[in-house]
């Protein structure tokens, strides 16, 4: 069971995956990759950004905390040539924490300036790859499109395309339908030319007597061609001519008056 499973889900990847590739374009899946890199390398951009705002801040702050320490041992002096020990020891002491902190944020300070510069040569790094990346992305596009314009136009020249081969399938039935409907009418011509067929927009009776009228005059045709070729043979060629009922009435007529 798990066999047949495992075949099914890999039959339905296998279709799913040609399916996909069918309708992946190409130039969509990169101008969708460098989307990414480009945000990716603001989020970097950004991440420096951030790192150079706190180090700002801790610099502003060890600058005033440098600031208080060299106020508090000026009070502490002054504490002291007053004859205010007590003062004077009391400052020295602030003066120690505040010192302290100080050395807290220049640790602080010299990681947060380690970070900005790694982040900031990452960010020149990954700046340049996707720099990179669209200069190649937009060759591999464009050669993409060259390579669809030129498959497309052979598709037609030679008619192997599946919408040229559509046409082409659609003329071809047009032409033969056209030429069976032409067979069908000459067919119908020659049964109703014959006679076996009626014509049904004409009046009845009017067959045979076009009919009649086309024997007449076909007749009336054939005895004018038969005349013209007479007159194109010699004279000695000539058939003799036939005499018909009156000529033979008047031969012996001839012969009692003579």
């Amino acid at each position: 069971m798990t066999s047949i499973a495992n075949r099914i889900a890999t039959l339905f990847r296998t279709k799913a995956n040609t399916a996909l590739d069918r309708a992946e374009d190409p130039r969509e899946v990169l101008d969708h990759s460098y989307e990414q890199q480009l945000q990716m390398l603001q989020r970097v951009r950004r991440g420096v950004a951030d790192v150079a705002t706190s180090r700002k801040r801790v610099e502003l702050q060890v600058t005033q905390l440098q600031q208080a320490t060299q106020k508090l041992r000026t009070q502490a002096q002054q504490a002291l040539a007053a004859g205010r020990e007590d003062l004077a020891r009391e400052a020295l002491t602030r003066h120690t924490g505040v010192a302290a902190q100080i050395t807290d944020l220049e640790g602080q300070l010299t990681s947060l300036q380690e970070q900005e510069e790694k982040l900031t040569l990452a960010a020149q790094r990954l700046e340049t790859r996707v720099d990179a990346f669209r200069t190649r992305k937009e060759t591999i596009k464009a050669s993409y499109t060259a390579a669809e314009a030129q498959t497309r136009i052979t598709e037609a020249v030679t008619g192997i395309g599946e919408e040229m081969g559509d046409v082409g399938l659609a003329m071809q039935r047009a032409q033969d339908k056209t030429e069976q409907l032409q067979a069908r009418a000459g067919a119908l011509d020659e049964l109703i030319a014959s006679g076996a067929l009626e014509d049904a927009t004409l009046p009845a009776g009017r067959d045979a007597i076009q009919a009649e009228l086309d024997r007449v005059s076909g007749g009336g045709e054939v005895e004018a061609e038969l005349a013209r070729m007479k007159a194109q043979l010699p004279a000695s060629s000539a058939p003799p001519a036939v005499e018909g009922p009156a000529a033979s009435k008047d031969q012996p007529d001839r012969e009692a008056t003579s």
